[in-house]
């Protein structure tokens, strides 16, 4: 058993919070500024509340940071500065300073620094991988209504960000450049963005992300020799359309295949992979140099975004 605290039990921490009651009692303790929420969720997964993570050093070996992002970085530096592996939610930071001043901690502490980028747990996104080669163009859409709880960012960092992370995650090129245009339709920041970027080995990667739209959406397509890739986020589904011939004359010429996939949950698989990182002191999936790419990124989408108001 590993012990680890959640710090956060907002709408996703309180998801964490229930998973690690479920795995191995890893659950330690949560920490919340909202007391009687954090009595709420801590009786649900039998575990204590507790009003700073001050009276957890030394009993925990991790800690989940769930805050609004503003919060990240001083959470963030505090756990690690005492010793704490650290799974902190995307985006890692709010600049990239504060970002590389973490990962830089957590080096020289020998710490686990791993972001939530929970996509990268999805089934589909797993499976998928070992047929994704060489890829000429992909296209993403992340649709979904509006959350007031994130009315602090813009869609950009709330929604696009995890695409980012796995185009990276994808792509062996380098970005050449950044092309995006973008509406404010309920909160002060981007509700809707449409960004193309073109990678160094001419790659080029069209993303769209929306918080205005009514039902969630949430896709990526990826095109390729030979091959068309489609992964469904939401559904967990994966299909894959290869040419069967040189020439393709009718649609027998081309295979489906529909790989069977597990039904689980990719925040416990996050949350597995964390705690078998601690435990065996290997690299996680998404590091915190990963979490760092995805927020210079989304910046640098943000810094080239044509806003209408």
């Amino acid at each position: 058993m590993i012990p680890i605290a959640v710090v956060g039990v907002g709408h996703l921490g309180q998801h964490h919070a229930r998973l690690l009651s479920q795995i191995r009692s890893s659950l330690a303790g949560i920490v919340d500024v909202d007391e009687k929420r954090a009595e709420k969720i801590a009786a649900a997964c039998k575990t204590k509340t507790y009003p700073t993570l001050a009276p957890l050093l030394g009993h925990v070996r991790g800690v989940i940071v769930a805050v609004p992002t503003p919060l990240h970085y001083a959470i963030g530096k505090y756990c690690l500065e005492n010793g704490l592996h650290c799974l902190i939610e995307k985006p890692l930071c709010q600049t990239v300073e504060e970002a590389e001043e973490l990962i830089r901690i957590a080096r020289e502490k020998n710490l686990i620094l791993q972001v939530g980028h929970v996509e990268r747990f999805n089934p589909a996104v797993l499976a998928a991988q070992k047929y994704i080669q060489n890829p000429k163009f992909i296209e993403v859409n992340r649709l979904g209504p509006y959350d007031p709880r994130v009315s602090h960012i813009g869609v950009v960092l709330d929604l696009m960000i995890h695409d980012l992370d796995i185009v990276l995650s994808l792509v062996q090129s380098e970005v050449a450049s950044v092309e995006a245009f973008g509406a404010k339709v309920i909160s002060e920041h981007e509700d809707i963005v449409k960004c193309r970027l073109r990678f160094q080995n001419n790659l080029i990667v069209d993303l769209s992300a929306s918080r205005v739209s009514l039902e969630q959406y949430r896709k990526i397509r990826i095109f390729q020799p030979d091959a068309y890739i489609s992964i469904d986020y939401a559904r967990k589904d994966l299909k894959i359309y290869r040419r069967k011939k040189p020439v393709v004359k009718s649609f027998t010429d081309i295979e489906i295949l529909k790989p069977s996939l597990k039904d689980e949950e990719p925040l416990k698989l996050e949350l597995e992979h964390f705690l078998d990182c601690i435990r065996e002191g290997k690299k996680p999936m998404v590091t915190g140099e990963h979490g760092k790419d995805a927020l210079e990124l989304g910046l640098e989408i943000l810094e080239q975004l044509h806003l209408h108001q």
